[in-house]
């Protein structure tokens, strides 16, 4: 792959909007097969009951378009608000914040969409691509902006930007074996200079711990810590010192407090296990794996007490925003949350 030169950045690159800054639309992908469905139809009307129940919040503040693999169309249709356009293209699976483009604006204002290379969160054993591969020049074409093709491997749940110059990554995820191994941190800070504007980036050591599983991304950062403004950063606060991501969350709020941010910590729902009989089986449920959309913020419920909690601080940090809660269980099952099927075009 085309490595970037460090030594070689230019200043009239493009630049990556805050995600609260005004959208176009949301773009969202349709539950198709794999995993994501499940081996019964119960756990099938489960997967497509929730992004339906996300795509359907979403579509009452901004326009949603749900890529839907063909020959699914009829099925899609059932469950979405009738609001909710679909756009017919072969998908693996429904994770559009990871396999589709990334918007940015270039130095005219105009959009441009940075297609990373995507291979299945590290080329994993469960994971097919070749499909999903292709969906960020699919969505790119059909918002009719500039593709910016990038050789570096990442996804859009491996990044998260204030605006303002500054990325959040973690290190075993753009510096992770199945991704980048060829790539050294300066490179990768330059890529990054290059297709989304940011001078400064964070390097968070990991991400939580159940993330590490089997079907999860070893690593992503939108579960663990978000911009809320330029100067603000929400952490995931597990305040249960049994639960292996107590010190991930000490150690997150402690280098971003040392980086100069104010950080508000979003205490972990209570819930510890999601399977009471195994005793590894600990949650990554995190309130931080939100989506900001015009006027609101959709934000992830597990039918846990600490849901009003978060609830109450986010109304705080997103003043004049609806907070609407959805059950996002069922996609943390799967190996992710709200933030992950999602993905914004901005205005």
């Amino acid at each position: 792959m085309a490595k970037p030169d460090p030594t070689e950045m230019t200043t009239d690159g493009p630049h990556m909007p805050a995600e609260w800054e005004p959208h176009e639309r949301t773009w969202m992908a349709w539950p198709s097969g794999s995993y994501t469905l499940g081996e019964t139809d119960a756990e099938a009307d489960e997967a497509r009951g929730c992004w339906a129940s996300v795509a359907n919040a979403v579509v009452r503040f901004e326009p949603v378009t749900t890529v839907v693999n063909p020959g699914d169309e009829a099925t899609a249709r059932q469950w979405l608000d009738e609001r909710v356009e679909i756009l017919s293209a072969p998908l693996n699976d429904a994770w559009m914040r990871d396999i589709g483009p990334t918007y940015v604006r270039s130095m005219n204002t105009s959009l441009m969409a940075v297609n990373w290379v995507f291979n299945g969160w590290g080329a994993q054993s469960w994971a097919q691509w070749d499909k999903d591969a292709q969906i960020a020049s699919v969505v790119a074409d059909a918002s009719g902006v500039e593709r910016l093709d990038s050789d570096l491997v990442n996804e859009g749940g491996g990044i998260h930007v204030n605006g303002a110059g500054t990325v959040l990554v973690t290190e075993t995820v753009q510096l992770g074996a199945g991704r980048n191994p060829d790539w050294s941190r300066e490179e990768v800070e330059a890529e990054l200079y290059n297709t989304l504007g940011c001078t400064k980036v964070i390097w968070l050591k990991r991400g939580l711990t159940r993330d590490y599983d089997e079907f999860g991304t070893r690593g992503h950062v939108d579960i663990v810590a978000c911009f809320a403004d330029e100067d603000t950063v929400l952490v995931h606060d597990q305040r249960n010192p049994e639960h292996p991501d107590f010190e991930v969350s000490r150690d997150v709020m402690a280098q971003m407090k040392a980086e100069g941010f104010r950080v508000i910590p979003v205490p972990a729902p209570d819930t510890l296990r999601d399977d009471p009989s195994e005793a590894e089986s600990w949650v990554d449920y995190s309130y931080i794996n939100h989506y900001i959309v015009n006027g609101a913020v959709i934000l992830c419920a597990f039918n846990d007490p600490g849901d009003e909690r978060a609830a109450a601080i986010l109304r705080e940090v997103y003043p004049g925003r609806e907070i609407v809660l959805v059950d996002a269980r069922p996609l943390f099952a799967r190996g992710g949350g709200i933030h992950c099927i999602t993905q914004q075009q901005p205005a």
